[in-house]
């Protein structure tokens, strides 16, 4: 093999290894994705039964959510077997064969590993809370209440009330984040990081391509379990939890996002890199340093692949002047992470109701997603633009909306089964009753109704995809010029071989922009993009697409 050919094959490698950079994520929520038997919850088999679809958006990977054994209190993210599936889902057989086969039609697979906490049911638990003095006695977070029998110290949970329980077996308090069947698994125990590694090995022997991992700024904890400091009214508006939840009313700087956690991140970096082309996204929850965090848990090729925030994921509409801050306010505090952005997930309100969005607008904001410097991760049903479905008090499955309702709803409306077959009694999801209600109003807007349809929402989210495949430097060129012009958010994308220019008119009214000097190419025409020459007009909700070669 000679020079030339050698350094290719190199270059491919490498383009092949980071394939997460700039890739596009597709998130499955396996209860509600598809189900195969007719229990009505979906499951591992009935996603491999709709490969064909996923690999039809031009995705490059899936992230399942999880389907490990739990007693499900919260659906999956209460863990009781880090290694084996809960068989509502199927069984480890059943993921192989997802794998194998999703890897045959090139989609990578990431699974979403939750290591702050476990189940209260997991045998780590059980063996820790039996006695003081047992081999795993300190595997979680114990602490003797104070002198008048009150929590050790302020901490709150993200669901409602103290964070910390009650154990009658220890005569001591145990933390949880989250509910009270989730304790906070103490990372400060050399031990409980090695189980976690070693756990995380098993899953990578199997062959995944890389882990979404849950809530990775809460796995250290303050030793001292000094008092979180309050939060004035003006700063609780930026808050990763309702407005309705006293969580908001601190700054959580001891309970979570404490410096011990980038070396763990920096031992489960190592632990990826043993094998070819794995990657790690982690979800950061922190209201107040979000993008900071992101910065010292991406920079360099140590710690982590990518990370996400919660600032698309806010009710706060994305406009131009709230992009270019969050931008201006990355470049600041984080200039190398590498971000991955999400306008929808499992846990907010879908972003066509949250921000009230227009069909044209949710089209345009789909080709935002795709230019944006970044990864993107894609949540079901958001390319059949789906807003949040209307779940009844008495259909409710989720803790958090009961504990906060009727003032927040919680997080069902954006967990309702995918719609397949709008004439299907179950929207072709299941032959049974499913979990949760299938929406009506979803039906409407079911993938059999809008395939056929070349101007149809799904088929312009494959267009949008079909676009960031197409420029490299929209995939994993640098972002420069960004500017904010009334409505109007302007931006370059470039590497060594092409720049693309951006305009995107994300307010209500119309906005005469100018284009820039020189030999520039429209592009992004069958999405809806504006072309000219000088200046323009862009109508609410339209955007231009611009590109030149370099060099």
């Amino acid at each position: 093999m000679n020079v030339q050919n050698t350094t290719e094959l190199s270059k491919a490698t490498k383009v092949s290894s980071e394939w997460w950079r700039g890739g596009v994520i597709y998130q499955i929520y396996p209860r509600s994705f598809q189900d195969s038997n007719g229990d009505g919850i979906g499951d591992l088999k009935g996603i491999t039964q709709r490969l064909d679809y996923i690999a039809s958006l031009g995705v490059d990977a899936i992230w399942i959510s999880p389907f490990f054994k739990s007693p499900m209190k919260d659906f999956g993210y209460d863990v009781s077997d880090y290694r084996d599936v809960d068989p509502m889902f199927g069984t480890l057989a059943d993921f192989q064969e997802l794998l194998d086969k999703a890897h045959a039609k090139g989609l990578k697979v990431m699974i979403d590993l939750v290591l702050s906490h476990t189940s209260d049911q997991h045998p780590w638990f059980s063996e820790s809370r039996a006695s003081r003095d047992n081999p795993k006695s300190d595997w979680f977070v114990w602490a003797d209440p104070k002198p008048d029998g009150t929590p050790p110290n302020n901490w709150l949970s993200i669901f409602g009330g103290s964070a910390w329980q009650w154990d009658s077996r220890r005569l001591q308090y145990y933390l949880h984040n989250f509910l009270s069947s989730q304790p906070d698994l103490n990372f400060h125990c050399r031990e409980v990081q090695d189980a976690l590694l070693d756990m995380a090995r098993f899953w990578l022997e199997l062959g995944v391509d890389g882990f979404r991992l849950d809530t990775i700024n809460f796995y250290f904890h303050d030793r001292e379990l000094r008092d979180n400091p309050a939060l004035s009214i003006e700063q609780r508006n930026a808050s990763i939890a309702p407005a309705v939840n006293p969580y908001n009313h601190q700054n959580h700087l001891y309970s979570k996002s404490q410096p011990e956690n980038i070396a763990f991140l920096e031992r489960l970096r190592a632990l990826t890199n043993e094998y070819e082309g794995r990657a790690c996204l982690g979800e950061i929850g922190d209201a107040q340093r979000g993008l900071e965090i992101m910065g010292e848990y991406t920079t360099g090729d140590k710690r982590m692949h990518m990370c996400y925030a919660f600032e698309f994921l806010e009710k706060r509409v994305l406009t131009a002047s709230y992009a270019k801050q969050v931008f201006d306010q990355l470049s600041a505090k984080a200039r190398d992470a590498w971000p991955c952005w999400a306008f929808s997930n499992h846990d907010v309100a879908r972003h066509a109701s949250r921000w009230d969005l227009s069909e044209a607008a949710a089209r345009q904001y789909a080709v935002l997603m795709m230019c944006l410097r970044g990864s993107a991760c894609l949540y079901q049903g958001e390319e059949l633009g789906l807003h949040e479905a209307d779940v009844p008090f008495e259909k409710l499955q989720d803790p958090y909306g009961i504990e906060f309702w009727p003032e927040y709803k919680g997080r069902d409306g954006c967990r309702t089964p995918m719609v397949w077959v709008s004439q299907d009694e179950q929207s072709g999801f299941s032959a049974g009753e499913p979990w949760l209600p299938v929406s009506a109003a979803q039906a409407e807007q079911a993938v059999d109704r809008l395939e056929p349809d070349p101007q149809s929402m799904l088929n312009h989210y494959r267009r949008a995809i079909a676009l960031r495949h197409a420029h490299p430097a929209l995939a994993t060129g640098e972002q420069a010029q960004m500017e904010q012009t009334g409505t109007v958010l302007t931006f370059l994308r470039e590497n060594e071989t092409e720049q693309v220019f951006c305009a995107f008119n994300l307010g209500s009214e119309a906005a005469e922009i100018s284009l820039p000097q020189g030999h520039w190419r429209a592009v992004g025409q069958d999405l809806g993009a504006v072309e000219g020459e000088g200046q323009i007009t862009l109508d609410a909700a339209q955007f231009c697409l611009m590109v030149r070669g370099k060099g």
